[in-house]
């Protein structure tokens, strides 16, 4: 189970959203081949804000014949890479524009990148096939080409360094074009039965991409592209998950605005599964029971079905609300995972909820986490799964049971709806004291579940005296 949550890396960086500020607009040609694992690609990125200090992160595949400034001048940039975005995924280069003394950093007001990139096509699970896949490849497998935002970085994706915000949700007006493919899809617009099309979005998106041959259907305005189900087992699923959303929504008293559309795909390798999301879309990848029939196996479906619930989870922590700082990772991770547990526990069933908590407490057995408050960077949290995916839940769990469901609920609301630059345990703690309105018992559950070095202990205790 864990090797399996391992890859379940859903690495969400970025500040929360400022409601007056548009996002950059990319437009241009992107054609692409499936058989060769082609890109070649020729944008223009546009209407960011002025930046000082920046990197415009691009995919390590991608070759680049310019950067052009267009505005306010015409001219062909000069560029250096940087060794110093320690945030990069790996994926991607860093690239910046230094100014003619070369000790800072110039950014034109549009800028023009034409690229060209190469990757491997995994055809088969014999012979052609590469040893591992995950979230942030650009992944051919001989019959489509699947490809998040955020983290592969096909497009320029542009950092800013003092914000902590990464501009991965971009608006678009782009054409795309692919001469081997029957179905085009862009993050945020319907699939399209074409080789060429046009797609547009005001709504800023990460511009996730899966395009090739394959089939989709459309069931209450959710879409499922290249779906392996029958017809009865489509409608079954998308009544699960509007299940699913309508509980999210009820208790968080905000509304699931988004309709989900649902990638199912297989992997370059032979055995890796995992899901993630883009929303509104939420790819799952896998090999037979790693895909969305998991959902009707009753051997299995009791571990996969709160997969799904985290996924949908992320329309509030890491969509609605984006975190940075050194505890965004946990808080978008750890309360999607705890709104997973209480999707589990309410529509799932108890014996699962409780076997999900013990198998929780069972990793966790060799495990010294660092409370909250001395959290500094992500590399404190020594093991990132088992922090954000373990510690963090059991930890919300147990405060639950302190201070009860409605409250809880409150919590999660405030975290949600408080303006805020950066999400870091100032901000945690306040919204917490804000939601409890009671010094001595804010008091009494800070240092308990929050400063202490045996936070984890004091959660397993709690959660032991239900």
């Amino acid at each position: 189970m864990r090797n399996w949550l391992r890859l379940l890396l859903l690495l969400f960086v970025g500040t929360a959203v400022f409601a007056q500020e548009k996002a950059p607009l990319i437009k241009g040609k992107v054609k692409i081949s499936i058989a060769e694992g082609t890109f070649d690609c020729d944008l223009t990125l546009s209407e960011f804000p002025p930046l000082k200090d920046y990197y415009i992160r691009l995919n390590s595949g991608m070759n680049i014949l310019h950067f052009r400034s267009k505005k306010p001048n015409d001219f062909v940039l000069g560029f250096d890479k940087s060794t110093a975005d320690s945030t990069s995924t790996g994926e991607s280069i860093a690239y910046y524009f230094p100014d003619n003394s070369r000790k800072s950093k110039f950014l034109p007001e549009e800028i023009q990148l034409r690229y060209v990139g190469k990757f491997p096509v995994a055809t088969d699970t014999i012979e052609n096939y590469t040893r591992e896949d995950w979230k942030g490849n650009i992944a051919f497998n001989g019959k489509s080409v699947r490809t998040d935002g955020f983290q592969t970085c096909w497009y320029p994706v542009l950092y800013d360094v003092a914000e902590d915000r990464l501009y991965s949700e971009v608006r678009y007006d782009i054409e795309i074009e692919c001469a081997d493919c029957q179905t085009l899809y862009i993050n945020g617009n319907k699939p399209v039965k074409s080789q060429k099309t046009v797609f547009q979005s005001e709504v800023p998106r990460e511009m996730t991409l899966f395009c090739g041959n394959f089939d989709f259907t459309n069931n209450n305005d959710t879409y499922i592209l290249n779906p392996d189900l029958s017809e009865e087992q489509i409608t079954e699923f998308c009544a699960l998950t509007n299940s699913y959303k309508a509980f999210l929504s009820d208790r968080l008293r905000l509304p699931y605005n988004q309709p989900v559309t649902f990638v199912e795909t297989t992997p370059t390798s032979k055995k890796n599964g995992w899901l993630f999301v883009s929303y509104p879309t939420i790819f799952s990848i896998g090999w037979g029971e790693n895909g969305l029939q998991s959902l009707f196996n009753p051997k299995i479906q009791n571990w996969y079905r709160p997969f799904i619930a985290h996924e949908l989870g992320h329309y509030y922590f890491g969509t609605y609300k984006v975190f940075n700082s050194e505890l965004g990772d946990m808080m978008s991770e750890g309360f999607s995972e705890f709104l997973s547990l209480k999707v589990t526990q309410n529509l799932i069933g108890p014996d699962v909820y409780n076997k999900k908590l013990a198998d929780k407490m069972e990793s966790l057995k060799d495990f010294k986490p660092i409370p909250f408050s001395k959290v500094k960077s992500r590399s404190d949290y020594k093991d990132r799964e088992l922090y954000v995916y373990y510690f963090a839940p059991l930890v919300f769990t147990a405060i639950e049971l302190e201070i009860g469901h409605e409250l809880m609920w409150k919590w999660l609301n405030q975290l949600l709806k408080a303006k805020t630059r950066f999400t870091d345990y100032d901000f945690l703690l306040e919204t917490f004291k804000k939601t409890i309105n009671n010094q001595k018992a804010f008091n009494a559950l800070r240092d308990m579940y929050f400063d202490n070095d045996a936070a984890l202990e004091n959660a397993l205790k709690r959660i032991g005296q239900r």
